[in-house]
């Protein structure tokens, strides 16, 4: 049922463009910014420290970081191809996991509760972690259906450039999932001696930020297209080829900040990543340079 709604062929009315009818999407990421802001606050003026087991910094992060995620959402839904009962049951839902989401890991670290894993916390808290725990299987399993609709080769031939940025950000992003999946399944972030599965889950979910917008940068350029795709195809390669490297280092139990192979592997695909994108912008400025002294 959830699939053939969200994949429902009913057209969405109107031309799409970032953010188009999802004001309460963003909402919803502005609520997290304004969590975090209270969070961090509170952390600054009276600690972060909320005995036994809660932390207001880890709060502040996971607000934030779910309000990105949320915009970021919300900016490239317009363009999914969807029709309008699948955009609307997928931002529907996802608008409840998140509120459910914020509400536990900003109350329960208030309360001293790990929201995660709440060993020694009483029957509610056992029950709130466990259902958190499959909420986070939702908003992957629902992700998994919203990434799909970019591979459709309707979604692709509306926006070319935009939509080949995207999906390599959807292939990130599930790999960003993997590794908050795994967390739960390994009963915290650490692997081995030294090993952070915190930072793989993370970094991940920044695809969706860095390279829609290389692409957006690229299409806005006077650049030939056969170069502007090639710039699109390094950025999602090497940021995807960044994040395996991520992983196995930590998988090995070992930090991502030494200096041995797999760390600088990473290191040196998110710099040709931070140069595609630097390349796209400069094309673009200078094509904005261009048309006004032209204009002029």
């Amino acid at each position: 049922m959830m699939g053939m709604m969200i994949m429902g062929t009913d057209k969405a009315q109107g031309e799409a463009g970032w953010f188009t009818g999802e004001k309460w999407m963003v909402a919803t990421g502005l609520l997290g910014f304004a969590l975090a802001l209270m969070c961090g606050v509170w952390a600054l003026i009276g600690g972060a420290e909320m005995p036994p087991d809660g932390n207001l910094w880890k709060a502040f992060s996971f607000n934030a970081a779910l309000g990105i995620f949320m915009l970021s959402t919300a900016a490239i839904s317009p363009l999914s191809g969807m029709g309008r009962k699948g955009r609307a049951f997928f931002r529907w839902s996802y608008i409840v996991l998140a509120l459910y989401s914020y509400f536990l890991e900003t109350v329960q670290n208030i309360r001293g509760v790990n929201p995660r894993f709440a060993e020694n916390g009483s029957t509610f808290d056992i029950i709130a972690a466990g259902v958190f725990g499959l909420v986070a299987l939702l908003l992957a399993g629902y992700y998994l259906l919203f990434a799909i609709q970019f591979f459709k080769r309707t979604t692709y031939e509306a926006n070319p450039e935009l939509v080949l940025g995207i999906r390599y950000a959807m292939v990130s992003i599930m790999v960003a999932f993997a590794g908050g999946i795994s967390i739960s399944m390994n009963g915290g972030r650490f692997i081995g001696a030294e090993g952070n599965l915190i930072w793989l889950h993370g970094m991940g979910f920044h695809a969706i930020q860095a390279l829609p917008f290389i692409a957006w940068l690229a299409v806005g350029s006077a650049l030939p297209a056969a170069f502007r795709r090639t710039l699109i195809h390094v950025s999602g390669i090497a940021f995807f080829l960044g994040l395996l490297a991520m992983g196995w280092q930590t998988l090995l139990g070992r930090p991502l900040l030494e200096w041995s192979a797999l760390p600088l592997a990473a290191a040196a695909c998110f710099i040709l990543v931070t140069a595609a994108g630097a390349r796209s912008l400069f094309a673009e400025r200078q094509r904005r340079s261009d048309g006004k002294g032209i204009s002029a």
